[in-house]
This record gives structure tokens, C-alpha cells and sequence, in this order.
């Protein structure tokens, strides 16, 4: 596995990080707790070193598991959280909005280095732009925790870019997480432009389009009543069969490559920006194997020239994510 870093930060990498939010559930039953220790400890066996979690998956259940998982080479890998919606520390129990004050921040980031079984936490993320709390003094408080040493690069997720260069200004921001893939091409349009400026990495969620990109789901698929899918327009049986005009095209290419769908998305992001790392997430072994050998596919420049002008001339159909959840992104 190759390594990236991320902006102007020094902050390394492996080119694909694990994304592990679907291991405490979000895409139906919840996993097994042991089999999900095993994918990660079989992910950093194969050179994946940056996992990605959240006090807000769960909540609080999704970093206790990866501080079991990582403990034991703890000294060896990323780990990557996020802070800012209003949970109580003590009983999970999750309050409307979001909760961005500064003696919160302390207190979740407290919580979260017993949970992950560390002393420090090296990539700390707001999850959501909180509209009550200046970013500024996010990124102040954030910056003084990184002078303590409890926390080592500071990030942002799904922020406008106005908002990011004030965060910017106050505490260098390492990396920005955010949705990004063939699925979903809007961070092209104002974000990535800013993130060269400024020397930021970026890290894409959902680089697969929450499996659209695989290949594998059709206007047919039957998800399990609990999977969110079910409430993401994108994911409408309407919707998914306009949009399998996008993983034909992908197909294409994946054949012609001796690749699959996914490999394919996953290494077109990758030719994109030395600067990006997707983190692609699953829960299954057979998958992870999968998206590893996208790291190592070299797409040509006619590749990518074919993928721009055929997926050009699509347009996808669905928001991709629900109305009240859109609201609460800064882009």
C-alpha cells in the first residue's frame, strides 16, 4: 500500500483508509463485534493505516470497538474521530442539533480518548458546522488541545469553504472529509479548487456511492428495514434504475481492466489529487480484499478521459442524502 499525505499537514497515510461506521449497524443488523476486530486488524495487515470513526456512531459504540481493535498497534496507525453533535458523554443519549461549544469539545474529547484506548487522537474532526458556536472558536479550542497534546491534526467535515478558510485561519486544518465519488461529483465544483490553495488534504466517505458503485445493487435490491438507505432519495427503485447508466459505464471499463466496478471508482478517485484518501468502509472481508486492489489499478489517461465523457452524460437522478440531513451540512 502506498502512502499519501494529506495537504501541507505530514500527516501520512496509507492511499486508502477504512471507513468503520457500518460496523455498529446504519446498514441493517449489527455485525458481529469479534468479526469486525478481525477486518480490522486483517485491514492494517494489508497496509491500511487510517480508520475512521465517530462519537455519533452508535453513539460511542463505533470508537469503543476500534480502541479494542487498535489497541494493540496503536503506535502503528491513524485514528480519525468526530466531534459536534449534542450527545450526553455519560448516557449516549443524543439531543437535537448540533453541539459545538468549546467546553463540550473538551469534555467529548475527553470520553473519546478512554473509548479509543489512547492518549491521543490524530485526526479530530467537526462532524457538522455547528450555526450557534463561531468556527473560530472551534478551531481555537481545537488548536489548544492540540498544544496539550491530546490531539494532533485538526479536520472538518462537510463544511462550506467560506467556513473552512476562517477555521483555516485560526488552526491549519489538516483535512476535510466529505461526501465525493463518480456518485456524487460536488465537491468538484468550489471545494477541491480551495483544498489545493490551501494545502489540505481530502478524505472522501462513500466513495463507492454506499455500494451503488459496486455493481451489485439494482431498482430491485430489497435493503433491511433498518438500513438508511431506505431514506436517501438517491436510493428510490426509480431513482437506482436511472442511475445504473453510471455503473454501466464504470463496467466498461472495469472489463476492460480485469478490475471490478468498485476497484475502478475507488482508483479513479485515487488519479484524481496525490492529495486524496477515500476510505471506503465494509463490513465484509471479501470486500475489503476487493478494495485493496484498487490501490495498486493504474487507470491511463484514456481511461479517465472515457470515464469523464461517458459519465458526463449522465445525470443522476435523487438527492443523496435526506432533506433534514442536508440541511445541517455547510455545503
Amino acid at each position: 500500500m502506498k502512502i499519501r499525505t494529506l495537504g501541507s499537514s505530514g500527516l501520512e497515510v496509507s492511499s486508502l483508509g477504512l471507513g468503520c461506521m457500518g460496523m455498529t449497524g446504519v446498514y441493517g443488523a449489527t455485525p458481529d463485534r469479534q468479526e469486525m476486530i478481525t477486518l480490522v486488524r486483517q485491514a492494517h495487515d494489508r497496509g491500511i493505516t487510517m480508520f475512521d470513526t465517530a462519537e455519533a456512531y452508535g453513539p460511542f459504540v463505533n470508537e469503543e470497538l476500534l480502541g479494542e481493535a487498535l489497541q494493540p498497534i496503536r503506535n502503528q496507525v491513524i485514528i480519525a474521530t468526530k466531534f459536534g453533535f449534542d450527545i450526553d458523554q455519560q448516557t449516549g443519549a443524543r439531543r437535537p442539533g448540533t453541539n459545538s461549544r468549546p467546553e463540550h469539545i473538551r469534555l467529548v474529547v475527553e470520553h473519546m480518548l478512554r473509548r479509543l484506548r489512547t492518549d491521543v487522537i490524530d485526526l479530530l474532526y467537526q462532524h457538522r458546522v455547528d450555526p450557534t458556536v463561531p468556527i473560530e472558536d472551534v478551531a481555537g479550542v481545537v488548536k489548544d488541545l492540540i498544544a496539550e497534546g491530546k490531539v494532533k491534526h485538526f479536520g472538518l467535515s462537510e463544511v462550506g469553504v467560506r467556513t473552512l478558510r476562517r477555521a483555516h485561519a485560526v488552526q491549519p486544518v489538516a483535512a476535510v472529509q466529505s461526501e465525493y465519488s463518480l456518485f456524487w461529483r460536488g465537491p468538484e465544483q468550489e471545494l477541491l479548487p480551495v483544498l489545493e490553495e490551501l494545502g489540505i488534504g481530502f478524505v472522501p466517505f462513500s466513495p463507492l456511492g454506499a455500494g451503488f458503485l459496486t455493481g451489485k445493487i439494482d431498482e430491485n435490491t430489497q435493503f433491511e428495514p433498518t438500513d438508511f438507505r431506505n431514506n436517501v432519495p438517491r436510493f428510490s427503485p426509480d431513482a437506482r434504475k436511472a442511475n445504473l447508466a453510471l455503473v454501466k459505464a464504470v463496467k466498461v471499463v472495469a472489463a476492460r481492466k480485469s478490475a471490478t466496478p468498485a476497484q475502478v471508482a475507488l482508483a479513479w478517485l485515487l488519479a484524481q489529487k496525490p492529495w486524496i484518501v477515500p476510505i471506503p468502509g465494509t463490513t465484509k472481508l471479501h470486500r475489503l480484499y476487493e478494495n485493496l486492489g484498487a490501490a495498486p489499478l493504474h487507470l491511463s489517461t484514456e481511461d479517465l478521459a472515457e470515464i469523464h465523457v461517458e459519465t458526463a452524460k449522465i445525470h443522476v437522478q435523487g438527492e443523496r442524502l435526506p432533506e433534514a440531513v442536508l440541511k445541517m451540512t455547510g455545503l
